[in-house]
């Protein structure tokens, strides 16, 4: 038995519709798999800068900890030449 031309013409918009919805389906499943990998990308990140702040902070610390023992060493050796040039002062004076 034949069809009329208005169920053939409307199975083929049924058929071109279910197509694209599941066209549309695979992309939304694409895009939402892409999305998480986006999203676990971004927290690793996250966690490396976090990561990666702790050691700035610490390094930083370490920094201005040098800094402060090199002035203190710095004033040492500074107390200490003068001491050794008063020494040899007096030392050339008892000499005369």
């Amino acid at each position: 038995m034949a069809r009329p031309a208005s169920l053939e013409t409307a199975l083929k918009r049924l058929t071109t519709a279910v197509d694209q919805l599941e066209a549309a389906s695979g992309r939304l499943a694409q895009t939402g798999a892409e999305k998480a990998d986006l999203e676990q990308a971004l927290a690793l990140m996250q966690e490396d800068r976090g990561r990666l702040a702790q050691d700035l902070d610490a390094a930083l610390f370490r920094a201005q900890s040098l800094d402060l023992a090199n002035e203190q060493v710095a004033k040492r050796l500074s107390e200490a030449g003068n001491v050794l040039r008063h020494l040899l002062v007096e030392a050339g004076s008892k000499r005369d």
